[in-house]
C-alpha cells in the first residue's frame, strides 16, 4: 500500500511558483532589514541627541517633521522587532517547503510584511537627513511674572491700567521712593496684558536697573524678538537698532522697563515711537520723577506710601496670626506706625518679628525704632542699602550733602524750603556767589532734584517732608554707614530736658536739639568742629557763653521759637565764623554788646521779634545779605533806612513800615527796593496808602496792609494805569502772598490782576469790599479783553466781609488751587467755578461758614454743582 500525497495549489500555478522563488529570498530580505534597521536606529540616536542639546535652549522646541519622522521610527522599529521575532519559524516553515495552502498564504503574507518594511525603513533613512531639527518656540503674548498677594495697590493698579491703555496715550511712567512697591505694581500690570490676547502682538519685559547700557538693553529686546544669534553678536550698536526698528515697526508692542536710573534713548534702541496711530505702548518704572518727564510722560504716576490701615493689613500678613495672639495688637500697631507706610519696611520689619512673641521683645523693638530705627536688625542689610542706591545715583556731591543734611528735622517735620536753602547757602553747599538770588535759585534746583528723586516730597509751594525711613538712611550715610554716629547728633522732638551726653564733643559736625525742653545749651568739653546746631523750639532760659565760645567753625546757629530767650551772652562775638543767625519768634529785647563783631554773618532773621525795638549799628554787619525784620517791633523808619543803605551786600529784606514817608524813603533808593521781599505795611495814620509806591518792588513775595484805624483808606483807584501796562516796568510779578485785614473803604482788589504769581490771598475784616475783581475797572487795565486772574492760586480766605457779592464775574480755572475758606459774607452767592475749573478735585478743600449759607449758593450749572457741592457738604461732616 502507498501513501498518497495530496498537492493543492490555489490560483495560477505559475504565480504559485513565482511565490515560491520570493521565499527563497526571505533569509536575505530579513538579512537587509536588520541591517537597515540598525542604520536607522544609528540616524535616530543622532538626530536625538542633537534635538536634546538644542531644547535645553530657551524658547526652543524639536521641529514637528523631527516629532513625526521620530514617531514613524519608533512605531518601524516595534514592527521590525515583532517580524524578527517569528522570522526562525518563517525560515522553518521555508526549509521546509511548506506547501500546503496555509502554510503557502502565511509565508507569503510575512514576506510581503518584510519587503514593505524594508521599503519603509530606506525611505526613513532618506528622510531624516535633517539640516535644522529644531526651531523657536511660538511664545505666549505674555508670559506672566510671578507676583506674591500685595495689600493696597488695588486702587493704583486700576488707574494705572486705564491710563496706559488710554489711546491717547503712547508713553507712561511710574515713579517712587525705593521700597514702595513699583516692581510689584508693574509686574501686576504686565500680567493684566494676559487678560486680553490678540491685543498686542508682543508684550516685552525689560529690567533696567542701575549702569545698564544700551547694549544690554537692545539684547534683552532682541531675545524676545528672537534676534540673537552669531550674526546678531557682531552687529554694531546701530546695526542693532536698525534689526530691532525692523522687527517691531510691523507689530503693536508694549515694551516694559523696570528701574530706570536715566533717561532710556529709546531712539537709540531701535524702539519705534509709539503713536496713536500705531497703538504702541511704552512703561516704565523710575525712582526719579525728573528721568520720567524726560522720557516723555510729563505727568509720571506717583507710587505713595500705603495709607495707615492698608500698611496694618500688610504688617498683620507677615507676623502672622500665631504671633499677633500672642502680642498685644497696640504694640503691633506701633511697630507697624514706625513703618510709614514704606512696604519694604513693612515686609522686612514685620517678618523679623513674627518670631518675637513677647511683650519685652515688641517693646524693645519700639523703642529701637524710636530712638535709633537704623539699630533695628535687618535695617542695615535689607532696608537702608536698598534706599541708598537712589542716594549714590544724585550725581553731584553738594546734592548729596544736601540731602544728608535734611537728617538734622525731625520725624514727619514740615521743613519750610525758604529756611533749609539759607542753612544750605551758610553751610557752602551752594558755593560762593556775590548774587544771593542765584544761590537761592540754585537751593531751589537742589530741591526739584530731590524731590524728583523722590528722597524729599513735596507738601506745597513753601514745604517739604523727608520720609522717616529715608531720614534714617540719611542718618546712616551721615554716619559714615554707622561708623562714626557722632558726626551728626540729631536728637530733635524726644522729649530732652538736658543736653544728650556724647562721648566726643570734638567729632561733632552737626547738631539738632530742635523741639524739645531744654532750659540751658552746655557741653563738657570743646565743639571744635561743630558748623550747624538747631536749638530752635526749646525752653532756652540761658546759652552758655563759655560754650559759644568754643563753636569756632560754627556756621549755622538757629534758636527761633525760645519763648525766654530775652538777650544773648556777649561771647556770641567770639562766633567768628558764624554766617546764620535766627533769632525768629523770640522776646529778644536787644542786640547784645559786641554784636557788631560777627564780620562773616550774612543771614539774620528776627522776624517777629515782639519786644526788639531797635537794631542800632545794624550798619557795622558788613557782610550781611539777608535780613529779616518783618513782624518784628522794629520800624522802617527815617533811621533804620540810614544804616539800611549803608548795608552794602543787603540783598533780601523783609521790613515793617507803618509811615508813607518811610516807605517813600525806601521807595527811593533803587538799591533797597529791589532787596524788599516781603512787607508789612500797617496803622498809616497820614493819609491814605498809595499803591503805586510797590510797583517798582520787582522782588517783593508777599505784602501784609493791615490797619486798626476806622478811617484807614486805599488809594488804589488812583493808580496810573499806564505804570502797570509799562513793559518796561512790570509789576507784582514775584507776589505771592497777600493779606489785606482790617482796611476800610476798599471796594475791590483788582489791581491783583497783575500779580500772576500769586499763591495765597487773604482778605479778613475789610466792610467795604464788594468785588475782589471789578469787571469795569479790570478792563480799564488791561485793554478790551481782561486776562485771567489766579493761574497759580492754591489759597483763597476771606472773612468778615459783609459786603462782598462777587470774586469775579465768570467762572475761572483754578489748576492749583486746594483750599477755599470762606467765613461771615453773606451776600456773597457764587463762586467763580464751573465744572472744569479744577482738574485735581481730590487735593481740593472747600469750607464755608455759616453752614446755612451752602444751600443758598447759586452754581454755572448741574455739573459745576454735582462737582463741587459734595465737597462743601463733606466738609461740614468733618
Amino acid at each position: 500500500m502507498g501513501t498518497c500525497l495530496s498537492i493543492q495549489f490555489s490560483g495560477d500555478i505559475g504565480q504559485s511558483l513565482d511565490r515560491i522563488f520570493r521565499f527563497r529570498n526571505l533569509k536575505k530580505n530579513l538579512n537587509d532589514l536588520d541591517r537597515e534597521m540598525k542604520y536607522l536606529t544609528a540616524i535616530k540616536d543622532e538626530v536625538m541627541n542633537k534635538v536634546t542639546r538644542e531644547e535645553r535652549l530657551p524658547h526652543t522646541q524639536r521641529r514637528p517633521t523631527v516629532r513625526e519622522w521620530l514617531a514613524r521610527v519608533e512605531e518601524v522599529d516595534t514592527r521590525s522587532t515583532n517580524l524578527v521575532s517569528t522570522s526562525t519559524a518563517q525560515l522553518q516553515n521555508l526549509y521546509l517547503c511548506g506547501l500546503c495552502s496555509t502554510n503557502v498564504r502565511s509565508s507569503y503574507n510575512y514576506m510581503e510584511s518584510v519587503l514593505l518594511l524594508l521599503e519603509e525603513v530606506t525611505k526613513l533613512i532618506d528622510d531624516g537627513k535633517f539640516e535644522t531639527v529644531t526651531e523657536l518656540t511660538p511664545t505666549p503674548e505674555v508670559m506672566e511674572r510671578p507676583t506674591w498677594h500685595t495689600v493696597g495697590q488695588e486702587e493704583m493698579l486700576e488707574r494705572a491700567w486705564t491710563r496706559l491703555m488710554d489711546e491717547n496715550v503712547g508713553i507712561m511712567g511710574l515713579h517712587g521712593m525705593g521700597g514702595v512697591g513699583k516692581t510689584t505694581l508693574f509686574k501686576k500690570i504686565h500680567n493684566k496684558f494676559a487678560g486680553i490676547a490678540g491685543e498686542f502682538d508682543t508684550v516685552i519685559w525689560v529690567v533696567v536697573s542701575q549702569g545698564a547700557t544700551i547694549t544690554k538693553v537692545q539684547e534683552d529686546i532682541a531675545q524676545k524678538l528672537h534676534l540673537c544669534g552669531d550674526e546678531w553678536t557682531k552687529q554694531n550698536q546701530s546695526d542693532r537698532a536698525a534689526e530691532i526698528y525692523s522687527g517691531l515697526k510691523k507689530k503693536r508692542f508694549v515694551l516694559m522697563l523696570d528701574d530706570i536710573w536715566e533717561k532710556v534713548d529709546l531712539e537709540a534702541l531701535g524702539v519705534p515711537e509709539p503713536t496713536r496711530e500705531n497703538g504702541c505702548k511704552v512703561a516704565f518704572t523710575t525712582r526719579s520723577r525728573e528721568y520720567g518727564k524726560s522720557m516723555g510722560d510729563h505727568e509720571p504716576m506717583q507710587v505713595k506710601c500705603l495709607k495707615k490701615d492698608q500698611a496694618w493689613e500688610l504688617f498683620k500678613g507677615k507676623i502672622g496670626d500665631n504671633t499677633l495672639r500672642r502680642v498685644p495688637v497696640e504694640l503691633a500697631r506701633k511697630v507697624a506706625d514706625k513703618c510709614h507706610g514704606l512696604p519694604l519696611a513693612l515686609s522686612v520689619i514685620g517678618g523679623t518679628m513674627a518670631s518675637k512673641t513677647t511683650v519685652q521683645e515688641w517693646e524693645d523693638a519700639i523703642d529701637t525704632l524710636t530712638r535709633s530705627a537704623r539699630e533695628f536688625s535687618d535695617m542695615e542689610n535689607d532696608i537702608l542699602p536698598i534706599l541708598k542706591f537712589s542716594y549714590d545715583n544724585l550725581k553731584h556731591e553738594h546734592i548729596k550733602s544736601c540731602f544728608v543734611y535734611c537728617a538734622l528735622f525731625p520725624e514727619d517735620y514740615l521743613i519750610k524750603k525758604e529756611r533749609l536753602i539759607e542753612y544750605w547757602i551758610c553751610e557752602g553747599f551752594m558755593g560762593e556767589y556775590q548774587d544771593l538770588r542765584i544761590a537761592i535759585n540754585k537751593g531751589y534746583g537742589v530741591l526739584g532734584t530731590l524731590t524728583c528723586a523722590n528722597l524729599l516730597m513735596e507738601v506745597d509751594t513753601e514745604t517739604v517732608v523727608m520720609h522717616d525711613v529715608v531720614r534714617e538712611m540719611a542718618l546712616w550715610i551721615a554716619s559714615d554707614l554707622g561708623k562714626n554716629k557722632e558726626n551728626f547728633v540729631v536728637q530733635a522732638r524726644v522729649g530732652l530736658r538736658q543736653v544728650p551726653r556724647v562721648k566726643n564733643w570734638g567729632a561733632v559736625r552737626r547738631m539738632s536739639l530742635m523741639g524739645n525742653e531744654i532750659e540751658e545749651m552746655t557741653c563738657s568739653s570743646k565743639c571744635s568742629e561743630l558748623t550747624t546746631l538747631l536749638l530752635q523750639k526749646n525752653d532756652l532760659k540761658n546759652l552758655s557763653g563759655e560754650v559759644i565760645q568754643y563753636m569756632r567753625k560754627l556756621l549755622v546757629l538757629d534758636l527761633s521759637y525760645n519763648d525766654s530767650i530775652k538777650e544773648l551772652p556777649e561771647q556770641i562775638s567770639e562766633l567768628t565764623s558764624l554766617q546764620y543767625l535766627d533769632l525768629s519768634h523770640t522776646p529778644l529785647e536787644q542786640l547784645p554788646v559786641g554784636f557788631q563783631e560777627l564780620k562773616k554773618l550774612t543771614h539774620l532773621n528776627l522776624t517777629s521779634t515782639y519786644e526788639l525795638c531797635s537794631i542800632s549799628g545794624i550798619s557795622k554787619l558788613s557782610s550781611l545779605r539777608s535780613l529779616k525784620l518783618f513782624g518784628s517791633n522794629v520800624e522802617g523808619d527815617v533811621n533804620l533806612v540810614k544804616e539800611l543803605q549803608l548795608l552794602e551786600h543787603l540783598q533780601v529784606l523783609t521790613i515793617n513800615v507803618s509811615t508813607e514817608l518811610g516807605l517813600e524813603q525806601i521807595s527811593g533808593d533803587r538799591r533797597l527796593v529791589n532787596c524788599i521781599y516781603r512787607l508789612s505795611t500797617r496803622n498809616f495814620q497820614e493819609k491814605p496808602f498809595n499803591l503805586s509806591l510797590l510797583v517798582s518792588m520787582k522782588n517783593l513775595r508777599g505784602f501784609w496792609l493791615t490797619s486798626i484805624r476806622s478811617d484807614t483808606k486805599w488809594e488804589g483807584s488812583e493808580i496810573d494805569s499806564s505804570d502797570l501796562l509799562n513793559p518796561r516796568r512790570p509789576c507784582f510779578t514775584n507776589l505771592s502772598e497777600v493779606y489785606i485785614v482790617r482796611c476800610r473803604r476798599i471796594k475791590d482788589l483788582t489791581w491783583l490782576l497783575f500779580a500772576p504769581k500769586l499763591i495765597r490771598l487773604n482778605i479778613e475784616s475789610s466792610f467795604e469790599v464788594e468785588e475782589v475783581i471789578n469787571k469795569e475797572k479790570a478792563t480799564k487795565l488791561t485793554g478790551l479783553s481782561p486776562f485771567e486772574p489766579f493761574e497759580k492760586l492754591e489759597e483763597l480766605y476771606l472773612d468778615k466781609l459783609p459786603r462782598l457779592e462777587s470774586i469775579y464775574w465768570s467762572p475761572l480755572p483754578f489748576q492749583l488751587l486746594k483750599r477755599i475758606k470762606i467765613e461771615n459774607c453773606p451776600k456773597l452767592r457764587k463762586l467763580p467755578l464751573k465744572a472744569t475749573s479744577v482738574s485735581r478735585i481730590e487735593k481740593l478743600s472747600i469750607s464755608i461758614h455759616p453752614r446755612e449759607q451752602q444751600t443758598e449758593l447759586e452754581w454755572e450749572d448741574e455739573d459745576t454743582k454735582n462737582r463741587f457741592l459734595p465737597l462743601i457738604l463733606k466738609r461740614l461732616w468733618v
